[in-house]
């Protein structure tokens, strides 16, 4: 489960540069300013948010616990976060939804069952989720050898690897086979799951601007595209009328070798000029992780594996726990580099040379 979760295509080059990329960067603070109170709160597409973080999209949810993406939702609205429902997602969408107390958005992959599509933004609509996000970064499935080594598979088969697995984590290997009386799972349940997991991957095939323009005909709320490495096309979307991209490599779980998301966010912001909202995803682990994406231009970070990680250890109250230590770590951030909000943050609070590097990284970048 781990390897799925944490792992990256390929030798996961790009993987360790969301990371190193991140760490890299360095901030300027400034002093005497009072910042006994700190406001975290942003505007996302016309929304105020509490935090200024998102989770992302993640469709190994029922691999963490039972309840899936039903735990996701009601934890990320208690704590004040924002969910992006995946289109693998195990669960029904109108369960997550009964579930989901804060703004919830939903992922979808294009099939090449058009009809399918507008049963299933039909679906999306009739459940109030506030804006719909297409990831155009996954023509076909990629190459990930943890995936190949580890012998996952689907639909899921119990192998005699997962079964040791299990047993060296009793807790979860129940949890997972026997579910809970208020998840209502039982194996046969969650092999159902992965079947809508696998039905939703089997089609992938590639977005086109028509597809984008095809998207805005039948969906009349926010649309945001996923999976920006550059400005390519930005202008285009623009035209079409998108509201907001996501600057994404998936996690570094498609394509080794590309740029990391820190490297490539400046020049999508600067191509945009400020007609569509930019976010990101990939790498962000800490609270100052989120304040550096922001300070790169980015309106908001998506977050993914950490609160994968927290609902494997805790179910709910694990994903909590982990909007509470980003939610902590992003006030202290403020606070030292003597912010009063998270909107005060600007390019200047970057040290010189991690504001270069910012434009530098990217060959997209003239």
């Amino acid at each position: 489960m781990l390897e799925v979760i944490d792992g990256g295509a390929g030798d996961e080059t790009t993987l360790a540069a969301n990371r190193a990329d991140l760490e890299a960067m360095r901030l300027v603070p400034r002093n005497l300013e009072d910042v006994r109170e700190v406001d975290l709160s942003t505007t996302v597409l016309g929304q105020r948010m509490a935090m200024p973080f998102m989770f992302a999209p993640c469709s190994y949810a029922r691999m963490c616990h039972p309840a899936a993406e039903r735990a996701v939702a009601e934890a990320a609205g208690r704590s004040g976060v924002g969910y992006i429902v995946p289109g693998g997602a195990s669960e029904p969408l109108d369960a997550v939804a009964a579930a989901a107390t804060g703004p919830l958005w939903y992922q979808i992959y294009l099939s090449p069952d058009m009809r399918r599509n507008e049963d299933l933004i039909s679906v999306v609509r009739a459940n109030r989720y506030q804006a719909l996000v297409v990831s155009v970064d996954t023509p076909m499935m990629p190459y990930r050898e943890r995936d190949m080594r580890n012998g996952i598979s689907f639909p899921l088969t119990v192998t005699a690897r997962l079964a040791l697995a299990g047993m060296s984590r009793p807790v979860w290997a129940k949890n997972f086979v026997l579910g809970n009386k208020s998840a209502g799972f039982s194996l046969t349940a969650a092999r159902r799951a992965y079947y809508s997991f696998e039905t939703a991957m089997s089609g992938l095939r590639p977005v086109t601007l028509d597809d984008l323009g095809w998207l805005r005909a039948r969906w009349d709320g926010p649309l945001v595209v996923k999976g920006l490495l550059g400005p390519d096309k930005v202008r285009e979307m623009v035209s079409l009328g998108v509201d907001a991209v996501v600057v994404s490599n998936h996690g570094a779980r498609n394509l080794d070798g590309v740029v990391s998301t820190a490297s490539a966010v400046r020049s999508v912001v600067d191509a945009v000029a400020g007609d569509l909202e930019v976010l990101v995803d990939g790498g962000v682990r800490r609270g100052i992780d989120v304040v550096r994406m922001r300070a790169l231009g980015a309106t908001a970070s998506l977050v993914g594996r950490p609160y994968l990680h927290g609902l494997a250890a805790a179910g709910p109250a694990g994903v909590a726990r982990v909007a509470r230590l980003l939610r902590d770590e992003v006030h202290v951030a403020l606070a030292f580099l003597g912010l009063h909000s998270f909107d005060q943050i600007t390019p200047e609070v970057l040290a010189a040379s991690s504001a270069a590097a910012g434009h530098g990284l990217n060959p997209w970048r003239s």
